[in-house]
């Protein structure tokens, strides 16, 4: 499968923000954006007049770059948001979070999107009680997750778990921390989730 193996930060200083794509770092005087808050390249410093569309483009991307999602799967999400009842840009932001390697960062179990990502694909996860390698899979209410038996003990979940194991986790997913035990409650509301995302702008966007 494709996907962007490019620098992470240079994403983060495209979009103005922190994106948290690098897990530990992003929180240090070490982030890029912290250090150079301007767009990558040459003309990165200069001040460009924004029109209606490049907002929009821009909101979208960032989106993107949340979840690290390129555009033709990302499409294929709106499309599904359209298909549900509801509010489209509300329906596409449940959609996003309920992707698997999503809930396992929302867990605590990763340090980062890419990080939880790379977990999945590499099996170190159940789902409902069976191996699962592919980080896309869009759970429902009930699903669990569990972290496998041979990866309990490994130093590298002991070091995500002193670096994300105090984030909250959000009211729609539970977490077993002594089992290493997630369950999806239910889908989120769009107040339980925090990310600075306008939702409104995508769906114009997709709309024209």
């Amino acid at each position: 499968m494709a996907r962007y193996t490019d620098a992470s930060c240079r994403l983060c200083r495209r979009e103005g923000e922190k994106l948290f794509l690098k897990g530990e770092r992003c929180y240090t005087n070490k982030c890029s954006v912290s250090k150079r808050a301007y767009a990558p390249g040459q003309h990165g410093q200069q001040r460009k007049k924004v029109s209606e569309y490049g907002i929009q483009l821009r909101e979208k991307q960032k989106a993107r770059r949340f979840y690290g999602i390129l555009e033709s799967q990302f499409r294929g999400y709106f499309g599904l948001a359209v298909k549900r009842k509801g509010v489209t840009g509300e329906n596409l932001l449940q959609i996003l979070e309920s992707r698997i390697d999503n809930v396992v960062y929302r867990l605590g179990l990763a340090t980062s999107r890419p990080e939880a990502r790379q977990l999945v694909r590499h099996g170190h996860f159940t789902l409902n009680g069976k191996k699962v390698n592919i980080p896309s899979i869009l759970l429902e209410p009930g699903d669990v997750i569990a972290v496998k038996d041979k990866f309990k003990g490994s130093e590298k979940l002991k070091s995500i778990i002193d670096i994300a194991g105090s984030k909250v986790v959000p009211s729609w997913l539970e977490f077993d921390a002594e089992n290493l035990v997630g369950k999806v409650v239910s889908l989120p509301a769009r107040e339980e989730i925090d990310l600075p995302i306008s939702e409104h702008l995508i769906v114009e966007f997709y709309s024209k």
